[in-house]
């Protein structure tokens, strides 16, 4: 059997956890930060973990990461 493409862009954004969840960074920390509080930015730091709704096919587009 041939092996499966992963998606480039999704490999660069998302990694999987032991427990088979996958994690990636969260949104809205490029630019316009002066109105975000310094407890918002700080908390936008920590890694996320995808929506249950989203985890099907964040697995289908990096199948061995």
């Amino acid at each position: 059997m041939p092996k499966i493409k992963s998606n480039r862009g999704a490999a660069k954004r998302f990694k999987r956890t032991p427990s088979g969840g996958v994690k990636c960074n969260a949104s809205h920390r490029r630019h316009i930060l002066t109105k975000k509080s310094t407890k918002r930015k700080r908390q936008l730091r920590a890694p996320q973990r995808i929506h249950n709704s989203d985890l099907r096919a964040a697995r289908r587009m990096i199948p061995y990461c």
